[in-house]
């Protein structure tokens, strides 16, 4: 029989020898987003309602324009890592790689219309 230790187990990072990073990005993306979401709320909810000019107005701004791209970036990304550890539990072989790849494409597809639309704003 042989004793492995708990440290033992984890010094790799599991099976796949990237868990522990994954658990940490995934904790420092939701702290990141637990300071922005409210931020860009308040930002998106002072122009929503109001006229285009003055909409396009806000976000021409640098900060606005740099936390609503923030909180697009940080959250897409935190959206593909908590989807592939989704599917990763729940789904197995090549279902498994396509909804993966399919949930990475869907993110980096809505970050960059987001900050394409963003930059058109701003500039």
């Amino acid at each position: 029989m042989r004793y492995i230790t708990d440290y033992k187990r984890v010094i790799g990072g599991g099976a796949a020898h990237t868990g522990t990073e994954h658990h940490w990005a995934m904790h420092v993306s939701s702290i990141a987003l637990a300071f922005l979401l409210p931020i860009w709320i308040y930002i998106f909810g002072s122009a929503l309602g109001s006229s285009q000019a003055d909409v396009l107005a806000t976000f021409e701004r640098p900060f606005p324009a740099i936390v609503t791209a923030l909180t697009l970036i940080v959250g897409m990304r935190h959206f593909a890592k908590g989807a592939q550890t989704l599917f990763e539990d729940y789904s197995r072989g090549t279902l498994r790689h396509l909804l993966v790849f399919g949930a990475s494409a869907l993110s980096y597809l809505v970050m960059a219309t987001g900050l394409f639309a963003l930059v058109r704003i701003a500039i």
